[in-house]
């Protein structure tokens, strides 16, 4: 059986992820994502009322006409896990193809409640869920398994392509966290089994690959946020929390340092009550009973006044905004456009990254500005990474031996630094080890 890989988007740059594999005459889609800082560069687009057209040539969707070039059908559309530069496309173009949606149950709901809110095209996929463990027979010849892992969203799992020709295994993102907050480490045994029943190819995120060691346990982030947190304890002064909407395990651990400590944990933003509101209801997290969460920007307003006039001692907001995002609720406060007014004493804390781009670095330079002319203070980067390290890396290519891997998840400068640790490895460029751009076909040889 002829296999071969399509580059579709998340090969030129840091998004878009989409990738399909071609067996025989049967295709297999991996992810349907967006371009975060291109859609950021459009302000004014309403993503659920433009045409998915539009969005190609804005360059925020994957440029799926590429797929015009390879001969064969598609029978499935498989996600990793539910952040938006994976899942973000499947209202756009998941309807061009008559193929399942599989993915985790926490992954599908996130895209059934995304396809509920298009309103330019009418998606009709068979929404599939499928949990860590368990594998979905494709056709005659091909089935997809789902392997526990973890990263910085819940419910993310490593889809392994099993074909006649041996396994593809699509680790878009992955971290090798023995001692995880939330869901059970990955699955080593069955990884390593997979390994010696053979893998045809690696497709690998390179995202921290030039980081040498491990990646830090999410426990490191736990303690970190609950070591600075209590030690303000008697504070009076604010303390306003921002992170990622989708880390529901940091979201999880800052609500309990809060509840600790005697204030109470606000989560304020549509995403944030989004993200944490559905791992709630699912029963994938608990947050403490003094918890409460609001959406809707009236609501919000609503509640910072609240807070305000109780007390800014009593509540720890729980925000977005950490990369100065226009109109996001950090932002708003910096640019003292909220009730909630920030004043000399109160603590920023910041338990994110800076996603290296120049539109965040900018955006993220003027708000600390305002906020330090606030005279408040800022304390950054209490996180550790959902990306595996070098050494995680290697550990990953041990366990599997494949055959030929092929690096994604940015563009030649990111995917370029594997080829050090491929080398390594004893895997030869454009022999055994590739790096594609966005269009760009890959045959993988069969089995040795």
């Amino acid at each position: 059986m002829e296999i071969e890989v399509l580059a579709v988007g998340g090969y030129n740059e840091f998004g878009r992820n989409m990738t399909a594999v071609r067996c025989g005459k049967e295709i297999v889609i991996f992810d349907m994502g967006i371009r975060l800082d291109s859609l950021m560069m459009n302000p004014n687009i309403e993503m659920e009322n433009t045409h998915s057209l539009d969005l190609i040539q804005m360059g925020i969707i994957p440029d799926d006409t590429v797929m015009n070039g390879i001969e064969g059908t598609v029978k499935a559309i498989i996600l990793s896990h539910g952040h938006l530069d994976h899942i973000g496309a499947v209202p756009k173009l998941a309807h061009r193809y008559n193929a399942p949606i599989i993915g985790s149950p926490y992954t599908i709901e996130l895209v059934r409640q995304q396809i509920e809110g298009e309103k330019k095209f009418s998606v009709t996929n068979k929404l599939f869920s499928l949990k860590a463990g368990q594998r979905y027979t494709i056709s005659n010849t091909l089935n997809v398994e789902f392997v526990r892992t973890q990263h910085s969203i819940i419910d993310t799992v490593t889809p392994v392509l099993h074909t006649p020709e041996g396994a593809i295994v699509y680790a878009l993102d992955f971290k090798l966290d023995r001692n995880p907050v939330i869901g059970d480490p990955p699955d080593f045994a069955r990884f390593r089994k997979i390994g010696k029943e053979g893998v045809l190819c690696l497709i690998v995120e390179a995202t921290n690959i030039h980081r040498p060691g491990r990646c830090p346990s999410e426990q490191i982030a736990k303690s970190m946020i609950r070591d600075v947190l209590t030690s303000y304890e008697d504070e009076k002064n604010a303390i306003i929390m921002s992170t990622f909407a989708s880390h529901i395990a940091r979201v999880k651990t800052i609500a309990e340092c809060a509840h600790e400590i005697g204030r109470k944990p606000v989560l304020l933003g549509r995403s944030m009550e989004k993200y944490c509101a559905t791992a709630e209801q699912m029963r994938l997290v608990g947050f403490p009973e003094t918890t409460s969460m609001f959406g809707n920007r009236r609501t919000v307003e609503r509640t910072l006044r609240r807070i305000m006039k109780s007390g800014k001692d009593q509540y720890i907001p729980i925000v977005t905004g950490h990369q100065g995002e226009p109109g996001s609720i950090l932002t708003r406060m910096s640019e003292n456009d909220t009730p909630y007014k920030l004043e000399k004493g109160d603590k920023v804390m910041i338990s994110a990254q800076l996603i290296p781009n120049d539109m965040n670095r900018a955006q993220r330079y003027r708000m600390f500005k305002f906020i330090r002319d606030s005279g408040a203070r800022i304390f950054d980067e209490l996180h550790v990474s959902g990306h595996a390290y070098c050494e995680d890396h290697y550990e990953m290519i041990h366990m599997l031996n494949p055959q030929s891997i092929i690096a994604a998840h940015g563009g030649v400068e990111m995917t370029s630094e594997y080829l050090q640790l491929a080398r390594d490895c004893g895997y030869n460029f454009n022999e055994s080890f590739f790096l594609m751009a966005n269009g760009q076909k890959q045959k993988l040889q069969g089995r040795r």
